[in-house]
């Protein structure tokens, strides 16, 4: 079936166009959510969205396109935080173990809890054939990450040789170890995340401070 020209479209056409793209896209985000890859198909996807079938193929080659655009939206808006974090609070104007603490707190208390991360989490671990993020996207944050330190080893901040080793090695200590307590969390435990960020903060810095 033809796919939309948008060269082709008035701007008119074009935002009505694309309007039409993002319902089929929002519609296809809470079924895979909800059902899973295998079990949302492009005729309940249609339906969801409130277009003709038609229509749906006007704009996705087929459903696993669908479902790529739909995981790669999701992980461009949790990428986009973590890069505002970054950038904001890994800035260089602070104390290097306050900006390391307020980042990773940051990111546990905004991101990881966010209904983007929610989705992304549901998206990739339900069961199915469904296609992954390419690999130009895969662990993006973590790569931001090892920019920043890498700029820190420059001037001095940080000592570390491999500046990809300190990222996952920080994200090891203090993010992903505060995503387990999340876990338990949602199990009814109460932990302290900002406890369990600051000791991982201080593990660090005694490697790479």
């Amino acid at each position: 079936m033809s796919r939309v020209n948008a060269s082709t479209q008035t701007p008119g056409r074009r935002r009505r166009s694309e309007g039409k793209r993002v319902t089929v896209l929002d519609a296809a985000e809470a079924l895979f959510v909800e059902e899973g890859y295998d079990a949302a198909g492009v005729d309940e996807i249609a339906a969801r969205a409130q277009v003709s079938k038609r229509t749906v193929y006007d704009h996705f080659a087929d459903k696993e396109e669908i479902f790529l655009q739909v995981l790669e939206r999701v992980s461009d808006a949790l990428t986009g935080a973590v890069r505002a974090a970054i950038d904001e609070e890994l800035s260089g104007k602070s104390g290097l173990r306050d900006e390391l603490a307020n980042f990773a707190n940051r990111v546990v208390g905004t991101t990881l809890r966010s209904s983007q991360y929610a989705k992304f989490r549901m998206l990739e671990s339900r069961p199915g054939s469904r296609p992954g993020l390419p690999e130009s996207k895969r662990d993006l944050a973590e790569r931001m990450l090892s920019e920043r330190f890498a700029g820190f080893a420059e001037s001095g901040r940080l000592r570390a040789v491999d500046p990809g080793v300190a990222a996952r090695h920080f994200t090891a200590l203090t993010i992903k170890l505060a995503l387990e307590d999340l876990v338990r969390e949602r199990s009814g435990g109460s932990p302290d995340l900002r406890k369990t960020v600051s000791d991982g903060v201080e593990a660090f810095l005694r490697a790479y401070g």
